[in-house]
């Protein structure tokens, strides 16, 4: 049992709220009040009922929350009557006495305040949702369970999903391929990743509605309630821009090395040929002046020959790589094709490589010129037709082909070999830079990714396919007036 000075400390109490607070009886009646209602009320309304004080009925309301207190003897906490004001609620107690409900405590029939607070707490959940549909990066968050119930716009343009249909029926498990999803929780509670709750910007793959993969750049921390976890939140950029941006820079930086390798190569050759040049000019030279001036037998004029055309194919070999590799300002001109092609087999052709392999050209006679850098386009000839002749181990077949594209705006080169042909697992990277399946030392994996890169830049397409039969078939499509 309380003490008197217990009961005058609770009565004061009440009596300090500034809520409306009544006891009404089981029929309606007001029982007692605390001072502010009689503040408010101007008079004092014990014993009127609570229907005709506040609503001016003779009976009680429809909704009355009272009678539906004393039917299920359950409080009710903030009733919205439809006979209250919308900023107006009402919170109704049971008040037992031995087992048996003697009156009711009506709390809060005007709440302007906590009217304002709800309005407050709907503008500021307005712009908190504005905010994140105008974020940059995409967000997601996640439940316990994995049900996703934040989805911003920036999510849905990546991932493909519409907002809607994201958070009616999607989960975090669907939106990261494998168990990237539980891969990321176990990041998350650990401390190795940016401290426990953090992961900081973790590079993963996407699932897109479509089942492709989309890089991420990914910061997540894991939602703690009174220190347990309740959730999960996620904000991740998009990296398929950067990527394809640092590719392409990446492929401009080789393409810069191989400009420069190729302009050393050009005076290498230059001081070569001036080197080469006049000893085989004074040995054809001085070999035709014997063959004029003297009286030889046969086979002294066989070998007289033998040596004038060695010198003369000594002479055409120097000819070739100083065409093959001059410097040039890089400027695209129309050119020969076939003749091109020519060029790269004759400075190949007589290698110890190629002395086993058979090779077969198909060079169409009526395809037009291209216009394009030669000698960028010398280097993709060459590094595939080496490339053919080491995949056949020196032993084969190289077939070169040009023809016409069916819409005649294309002029088409395939190259093919008898060799093994490229893994199926090989085919889709045989073009990234670096990638090489040969034993180290013998390859950068540079070549074909080069070789990609001029034909781009030609405009044209280069392709690698394996022939049904045996061994492998690259084919490069070089418009013959780019756009």
């Amino acid at each position: 049992m309380r003490t008197e000075a217990e009961k005058d400390f609770l009565i004061r109490a009440i009596d300090a709220l500034d809520r409306e607070m009544i006891v009404v009886s089981p029929d309606h009646r007001i029982l007692a009040t605390n001072r502010y209602t009689v503040e408010k009320r101007g008079k004092d309304i014990v014993g009127s009922t609570c229907h005709d004080i506040y609503f001016e009925f003779s009976t009680p309301c429809d909704d009355c929350p009272a009678c539906r207190v004393l039917q299920d003897g359950k409080p009710i906490l903030r009733h919205s009557s439809k006979s209250l004001q919308e900023s107006e609620r009402v919170s109704c107690y049971p008040i037992y006495s031995e087992g048996v409900i003697d009156a009711l405590l009506m709390v809060d029939f005007d709440l302007p305040r906590l009217g304002k607070l709800e309005d407050q707490l709907r503008r500021s959940n307005a712009f908190l949702k504005n905010m994140l549909n105008s974020a940059v990066d995409g967000v997601i968050a996640a439940d316990r369970k994995g049900k996703i119930f934040i989805f911003n716009q920036s999510a849905a343009e990546v991932s493909g999903y519409s907002v809607e249909e994201a958070l009616e029926s999607l989960y975090i498990q669907d939106v990261y391929p494998d168990q990237g999803a539980w891969d990321i929780m176990k990041k998350l509670r650990s401390e190795e990743y940016g401290g426990k709750g953090k992961l900081k910007e973790y590079h993963v793959d996407f699932l897109g509605k479509k089942g492709e993969r989309i890089p991420i750049s990914l910061y997540a921390s894991i939602i703690y309630e009174e220190g347990q976890e309740v959730g999960s939140v996620g904000f991740f950029h998009d990296l398929r821009i950067r990527l394809r941006l640092k590719k392409e820079l990446e492929s401009a930086q080789i393409q810069l090395l191989q400009n420069e390798k190729m302009a050393s190569l050009g005076k290498l050759a230059a001081g070569v040929a001036h080197q080469l040049n006049n000893p085989l000019g004074g040995i054809m030279l001085y070999s035709r002046l014997i063959q004029e001036e003297y009286e030889l037998g046969d086979p002294a004029k066989a070998d007289l020959s033998r040596i004038l055309k060695d010198a003369e194919r000594c002479r055409d070999t120097v000819k070739e790589l100083l065409v093959f590799s001059r410097q040039t300002r890089q400027e695209k001109q129309f050119h020969d094709i076939n003749k091109a092609l020519s060029r790269t087999l004759f400075l190949l052709e007589k290698q110890v490589l190629f002395q086993n392999i058979l090779i077969e050209t198909r060079l169409s006679a009526d395809i037009p010129l291209v216009l394009g850098d030669i000698q960028q386009l010398n280097h993709v000839f060459m590094n595939i037709i080496l490339n053919a002749a080491q995949a056949m181990d020196g032993r084969g077949k190289l077939i070169i082909s040009t023809n016409l594209s069916p819409n005649g705006q294309d002029v088409i080169v395939e190259i093919s070999d008898t060799g093994p042909g490229i893994p199926e697992e090989v085919l889709p990277h045989v073009f990234e830079p670096f990638y090489t399946t040969k034993e180290e030392g013998k390859g950068t994996g540079l070549g074909l990714s080069l070789a990609y890169g001029i034909v781009e830049s030609h405009m044209g397409r280069i392709m690698a396919r394996n022939n049904p039969d045996r061994g492998s078939i690259f084919v490069i499509e070089l418009p013959i007036n780019p756009a």
